[in-house]
């Protein structure tokens, strides 16, 4: 039960839903830099959400599978393919033993999540299988793929095969399954450090547009721009950050924390992106140009709220489907036309699965 690396791609590692419990420690969270995509694609395949799937930069992984699978993955613009047939995102594929999955270069947006069914089985390290690059431990011996890697496969579920045959007709939601978008908005919300900038300076955050370097990585997003300069040039005592954090070093280049960041910084923290939005950062790519939103509080709490709430939803919807063998050949788990009754009037409402043309 393995699947071989036959072609690593640019950078493809090991992930799950991060690390918790180690910061205070120096731990990075680590973890897919979105893992509301990881989650959604382990749904489709019939996994629980936290099961280790596959990170895929800038693609190029290829992989050979020695059993039948089930495969489904999320994130930016990839071409994919099984064979000749083509997997778009947010569906769901069957592949037998033997079959290859080959991602081309991401056209839009920088990384994808793929989850296999029976998840990937690596050592659990501190509670969790993802890998952290910089520390160089979890995952795949604490390392990105190289070709000829082997990854073992968990045990798979025959009952996993129920929902398709081949390629699904149905689909998760489309801006969950691709939220890579050419010249994103990045919403945020005033960091514990944006009084030691003046008006001017914080008008610029949201007025301007900001480049992303090429020295970006999982650790953090580099923007190119005009320098934020503060006004209040007292130095700083380190403490807590966190990816989403935007913090401005003495360069005035500002800098989007991501999931491998550090656990402590002493550079002033302006601002903070929402949750939600760091599907969005987790896309960006050098050269791609960005702006920010600034919201309330409120507002980042009520739109993680419904996001989960709409989760909870499809993970209702996906469940119905796998129990209904019917579902196999006919249709989406989404709204009916006899709502009054029966199995499938009680799928109706919520953004479940899609049917796609």
């Amino acid at each position: 039960m393995t699947a071989i690396v036959t072609r690593a791609g640019f950078l493809t590692s090991v992930q799950e839903l991060g690390r918790t419990g180690f910061r205070q420690f120096g731990i990075s969270t680590s973890g897919a830099l979105d893992p509301f995509a990881l989650r959604v694609a382990n749904l489709l395949v019939g996994n629980d959400e936290g099961a280790a799937g596959l990170e895929i930069t800038l693609g190029g992984l290829h992989l050979r599978f020695d059993d039948e699978r089930m495969i489904a993955w999320c994130g930016g613009e990839f071409d994919v393919q099984i064979g000749s047939r083509a997997l778009p995102a947010g569906h769901v594929a069957h592949l037998k033993a033997g079959d290859e999955l080959k991602f081309g270069r991401a056209q839009i947006g920088c990384r994808c999540w793929v989850a296999i069914s029976g998840g990937i089985d690596v050592p659990v390290v501190l509670g969790s299988r993802s890998t952290d690059l910089r520390a160089n431990f979890g995952g795949f011996e604490g390392r990105a793929l190289r070709d000829g890697d082997q990854l073992l496969l968990g045990e798979f579920r025959r009952s996993q095969t129920a929902a398709t045959a081949g390629i699904s007709s149905w689909t998760a939601p489309h801006d969950w399954a691709r939220p890579a978008t050419r010249n994103p908005i990045l919403r945020f919300a005033r960091g514990a450090d944006s009084n030691r900038f003046n008006a001017s300076t914080l008008q610029r955050l949201t007025m301007e547009v900001f480049a992303v370097s090429p020295d970006s990585d999982r650790m953090g997003v580099r923007f190119d721009g005009s320098e934020m300069k503060r006004e209040d040039e007292t130095d700083l005592i380190s403490e807590a950050v966190a990816p989403g954090t935007i913090q401005v070093p003495p360069s005035g280049k500002p800098i989007l924390l991501l999931g491998d960041c550090q656990t402590i910084g002493g550079y002033p923290k302006i601002a903070h992106v929402i949750t939600v939005d760091l599907a969005v950062a987790a896309q960006l790519r050098a050269g791609d140009h960005v702006r920010f939103f600034e919201v309330p509080l409120a507002d980042a709490h009520r739109l993680l709220s419904e996001r989960e709430r709409d989760l909870e939803r499809f993970r209702i919807g996906i469940s119905l489907l796998a129990s209904d063998d019917s579902s196999c050949s006919h249709g989406p788990v989404g709204r009916s036309d006899n709502e009054s009754g029966g199995a499938e009037g009680r799928r109706a409402t919520g953004p479940w699965l899609q049917e796609t043309s």
